[in-house]
């Protein structure tokens, strides 16, 4: 018996400063199944962008027409652009046994988890202390006191929300981290094909 094991959908949500983006980086490096999830928008494409490559650039007439047709499983208006994730990428994708990859607030990881539930598999990441997110927010150099302290706070209501997360780790070193989550996306791949097999055999 051939059984094929479907992707999964994998959500990284963490406060800004706490890695998840370098994080990501990492895993899709490492990773053959493994690919990130491309987003779609309204905006005009900014040089050296490449359409379906760092996102599906539409017109606005077409963004609405797929929202109302079912096929984005996610969507907001950002300024004065519309943001969303396709749903045909992802369902073909996880479909061929690719995993994807999305880095997303908990506010669009909190949607997911509804319209996504046995797809997903979410880790929330955490920095090793406030002070060190300080540090970090800080060594950026690319933001005001004022700045710094209104994300401080930010982080402190998007941790609050970990719980809700299948798993968190903290990100006190990257490779570990990395090497944290693929052991999770192993353990969940190998739970996924024997739940598949047994509801077979069943």
């Amino acid at each position: 018996m051939n059984l094929k094991n479907e992707g999964i959908l994998l959500i990284l949500s963490s406060p800004s400063g706490a890695g998840k983006t370098t994080i990501s980086e990492k895993l899709l490096e490492q990773s053959t199944d493994l690919v990130r999830s491309i987003s779609m928008t309204t905006r005009e494409p900014r040089l050296g962008e490449i359409d379906g490559q760092d996102y599906f650039f539409v017109t606005e007439e077409k963004f609405h027409d797929l929202c109302k047709a079912g096929k984005m499983l996610e969507y907001a208006k950002v300024f004065d652009n519309f943001y969303g994730i396709p749903r045909d990428f992802i369902e073909q994708n996880l479909h061929n046994g690719i995993s994807v990859l999305l880095v997303i607030d908990w506010q669009g990881a909190f949607h997911l988890f509804k319209t996504m539930k046995e797809k997903v598999v979410s880790i929330f990441i955490l920095p090793p202390s406030m002070e060190e997110l300080r540090l970090r927010l800080q060594k950026r150099n690319s933001d005001s006191a004022d700045e710094i302290e209104r994300r401080l706070a930010e982080a402190q209501k998007e941790i609050s929300k970990r719980d809700k997360y299948d798993y968190i780790i903290i990100n006190d070193n990257i490779d570990k981290s990395v090497k944290e989550i693929n052991s999770i996306l192993n353990v969940e791949r190998l739970k996924r094909l024997k739940e598949k097999k047994n509801s077979t055999l069943a």
